[in-house]
């Protein structure tokens, strides 16, 4: 019998494990914090972050990691993107040399400046040549309702990446594969900065024509970083692109939409993190992204714009002003 660990319990963690269970994989879900685990095992539900939902008999939970690494086809990491690196020297111990490595984290370490498949490519040598990365219109609470949509997952192995595309596609989640791990990765990575920024045109109530017109300028500056990095222009044109930067910018279901529409509403970044228990990846992915930017001499005065908002308290109307008086440029300046 197929067996699958998913490293990580939060909201998507735990879709992606419920999906597997679903379809009568055995599947484990580790949390870090032994009470938890001991919660939702016992109690069949994830009450933080899908309440509602039962688990399946072939889903089980636990806080040793051995247990949830151990003899697994496929392991799933889905922690927070700034703690990936020590949760994998969790997991060395324990891994198989024949394990595939799926990264769903969408981020990228801000004191190294590497992708997640860096970071576990460089934390688990012997397993390089099988790591992927999933990324796509995701979000949480429908696809665990089993809501029918897309993802892709990409992988420098054409292998790696059918062999986990057949694991994770589900009747409700159709799996496309690709060789562009860069473009993927930082596709799903940068959208949370795009996704903060509408969150904010929806709360200054700006109207759709300026949230039309600040995601598809998101898509540019995406596609700008990325292109300097290396990724392959027509990944953003796909699901890990524009499908995840529709979804992301426009569900209220988004943490990062939801975290722009209180920055709008006047609280403070610092408030706003002390009254919430998800991860807004956007708030660390825009610190990284201004250093990549300034690595690959990339402008993103999008991404500069809303760092001054997190970190440096600009009023979020000031800084819509700005932009808009920026000098002016060709639509296509730096990505064609």
């Amino acid at each position: 019998m197929v067996a699958v660990g998913v490293i990580g319990s939060g909201a998507w963690g735990t879709t992606l494990a419920l999906l597997l269970a679903r379809k009568g994989v055995a599947t484990t879900l580790w949390d870090h914090q032994a009470a938890r685990a001991q919660e939702m095992q016992s109690q069949r539900e994830n009450k933080m972050f899908l309440p509602g939902i039962t688990f399946p008999e072939t889903l089980r939970v636990t806080a040793e990691i051995g247990e949830a690494v151990r003899e697994k086809e496929l392991l799933i990491l889905v922690t927070p993107s700034q703690r990936m690196r020590e949760n994998l020297r969790l997991v060395a111990p324990h891994l198989s040399p024949q394990t595939l490595l799926v990264s769903a984290s969408k981020g990228v370490e801000i004191e190294s400046l590497k992708r997640m498949s860096e970071v576990i490519a460089e934390e688990l040598p012997a397993s390089a040549g099988r790591i992927a990365v999933l990324s796509g219109p995701n979000l949480s609470p429908e696809v665990a309702r089993e809501k029918p949509t897309a993802a892709v997952i990409a992988s420098q192995s054409t292998e790696v990446a059918i062999a986990c595309r057949d694991l994770l596609t589900t009747r409700h989640l159709r799996i496309y594969t690709s060789d562009d791990v860069v473009g993927v990765e930082l596709g799903g990575a940068l959208k949370n900065i795009i996704a903060i920024g509408a969150g904010m045109t929806e709360g200054l109530e700006y109207g759709d024509n300026a949230k039309g017109a600040f995601i598809t300028r998101g898509v540019a500056e995406i596609a700008r970083l990325g292109i300097a990095a290396g990724a392959n222009p027509m990944t953003f044109a796909g699901l890990a692109g524009i499908g995840d930067l529709i979804a992301t910018c426009a569900s209220p279901l988004s943490r990062n939409q939801r975290l722009g529409r209180r920055l709008a509403a006047g609280e403070t970044l610092d408030d706003i993190l002390a009254s919430t228990h998800s991860v807004s990846e956007g708030i660390y992915i825009t610190q990284a992204a201004l250093k990549l930017a300034e690595r690959f001499h990339v402008e993103m005065p999008i991404t500069s714009k809303l760092s001054q908002i997190l970190f440096q308290g600009l009023d979020p109307h000031k800084a819509v002003l700005e932009l808009m008086m920026r000098d002016p440029k060709d639509e296509r300046e730096g990505i064609m």
